[in-house]
This record gives C-alpha cells, sequence and structure tokens, in this order.
C-alpha cells in the first residue's frame, strides 16, 4: 500500500543575522524572512540563534525589560544556558533539551539573558524562540509559566536505531508532551541517526513547517534539506517522511491549528484591533501590566 505524502509547499532561508540586545544573534524566519502573513497561524514569530560561540563576560548579555500581551513566547535552548525573570515573581534557568513557554496573556514584563555562570565563561549558544497567538477567547488570561525541562519531554525512540523524537507539545504515536497550550499545538524535535527515519499523520488542515536545525534531511524520499532551511508543507493530507542523512541531524516540527481571526501587532503586542494595541500602550504606559524594576 502507497502512503500519500504531504506536498512541499516551499523551502525558505532566514532573514540576515541581527543581534537582539547584545545576547542572541538571531535569524529571523517569519515574519520578516518570509511574507507568510497569517499562512503559518498560529505561529507569528520564528527568531532562530544558529550555534554561535558567544565570548567569556563579566557582563551578563541579554534583554531587557520589556512588556508583551496577547500571545506566547516558547524559548526552545540546544546549546548554553538562559535565565528569565518576570514581573508576576516567575524566573527559572533552561538549559540544552530544556523550555521555557510563558504566557504573557494580559500583560507583563520580562527579561532574558545568558545566565550568570555561561556568561562568565562563554561558549556555544543555540536556540529558538517562537511567539504563539492567542485566540481572542484567551488574550487576557492571567499570565503563566511553564518550565519544561529535559527530562520530562515525551520521548519515542525511531525504528532500527534511528534515533529519538522528542515531544515538547501535543503528541507522537500516543506519546504526549508537557506543554499545556491554549489551541492544538504539535512542537517536536528529532535527533537522527544516518539513515534514520520518521513519519508523521498530522492534520492536513494544521500548517506544518519543519526547520533543519543540524546535518542534512531528506523529506518524503526526494527533497534534500540542509542546516537552516525552513521547508512549508502544504495543506494537503498526506503523511510527512523526514530520513536524517547524518548521525548529527536535528530537525524541529512545527504544526498547529490555524486561529481564524484578524491580526494586529504592534512592537511586543498582539492583539485582534488596532484599538486593542492602543489600550495595550494606555495600559503599561499606566502600570497595569505590572512594575518595572524587578
Amino acid at each position: 500500500m502507497t502512503t500519500t505524502l504531504r506536498t512541499i509547499e516551499g523551502i525558505y532561508k532566514g532573514a540576515p543575522f541581527h543581534m537582539v540586545g547584545d545576547g542572541f544573534r538571531v535569524s529571523n524566519y517569519f515574519p520578516s524572512g518570509t511574507n507568510f502573513g497569517q499562512r503559518f497561524s498560529p505561529f507569528i514569530l520564528m527568531d532562530y540563534n544558529a550555534p554561535f560561540v558567544f565570548p567569556p563576560s563579566e557582563q551578563v548579555k541579554g534583554v531587557g525589560a520589556h512588556p508583551h500581551r496577547g500571545f506566547e513566547t516558547v524559548t526552545i535552548d540546544y546549546e548554553g544556558y538562559v535565565e528569565h525573570h518576570d514581573n508576576h515573581g516567575n524566573h527559572g534557568i533552561i538549559g540544552p533539551g530544556d523550555v521555557q513557554w510563558m504566557t504573557a496573556g494580559s500583560g507583563l514584563l520580562h527579561k532574558e539573558y545568558h545566565e550568570k555562570e555561561f556568561s562568565k565563561r562563554g561558549g556555544l549558544f543555540q536556540m529558538i524562540q517562537l511567539w504563539v497567538n492567542l485566540p481572542r477567547a484567551n488574550k487576557m488570561h492571567a499570565p503563566k509559566y511553564q518550565e519544561l525541562l529535559s527530562g520530562n519531554m515525551g520521548r519515542i525512540k525511531l525504528p532500527d536505531d534511528g534515533g529519538e523524537v522528542r515531544v515538547i507539545a501535543g503528541e507522537y504515536n500516543g506519546v504526549p508532551g508537557p506543554a499545556q497550550t491554549f489551541t492544538p499545538i504539535h512542537l517536536f524535535d528529532i535527533s537522527f541517526k544516518a539513515n534514520g527515519q520518521a513519519q508523521f499523520e498530522l492534520p492536513s488542515t494544521f500548517n506544518t513547517a519543519a526547520l533543519v536545525l543540524k546535518g542534512t534531511a531528506q523529506l518524503n524520499g526526494t527533497q534534500l534539506a540542509q542546516s537552516g532551511d525552513f521547508i512549508l508543507f502544504d495543506n494537503t493530507p498526506g503523511n510527512i517522511v523526514i530520513e536524517g542523512q547524518t548521525d548529527d541531524t536535528l530537525v524541529i516540527i512545527l504544526s498547529g491549528e490555524p486561529i481564524d481571526e484578524p491580526i494586529y501587532q504592534h512592537g511586543p503586542f498582539v492583539m485582534n484591533s488596532k484599538e486593542e494595541i492602543m489600550e495595550a500602550f494606555k495600559d503599561f504606559q499606566a502600570g497595569k501590566m505590572g512594575p518595572t524594576d524587578f
């Protein structure tokens, strides 16, 4: 029986690398790198800090206090250590394999920076940050924070010792990930050994893409993708088959049910209308998102 394969809409590169604050050297894949608009809802932004060596520094590098409202930030750490504070009392340090899932909701301020000891010694740093939209009904949800440690991820070994699928959100082959999401989302990364193969059956209505983080992968038996390639799949029925070409191939898959609502984004706020954005700025300036000195 022949398996129907989901077709590929396109393969993209991110925008040129730039610094966010002084601690994150990122390529923006969307919205800057690709003019997707709402094509990849519920995901609205992806910054990728490809492997980069930061020199030792006595001054901690990162991004200072800034506000958010109306969406979630998801920070996936592969190398190095990131520390986080927000003005609701949440604080955490994530290292390789850990994920920080922050719901900004009605509004908060947070700061992200290299963990102090990592900053002092310097070293290899690699991470992804996603912005995930919230539906109108949840945009003003109370802020919350999920620290998803590597040891709590769902894990499934691939056939023939071909590697491992790690489940951050959603589920794969009946194994769930630890993230709690407001809308249906599947978020996996796959560590391949050479010729290891993984197959994914995801709803055709879900917007789905893969990013090759390391090595080379073959998609659906024909298309080769290199490190840094972002592969967007058509919304057509069919499976996705990925085969690692080298022992160090690493791929992440993002798939989510679109949120069919207007999006109005300005700076750090993502709402449904210009009026709501103006209200967010007023609330921030009036201190309704909490203190700025934390």
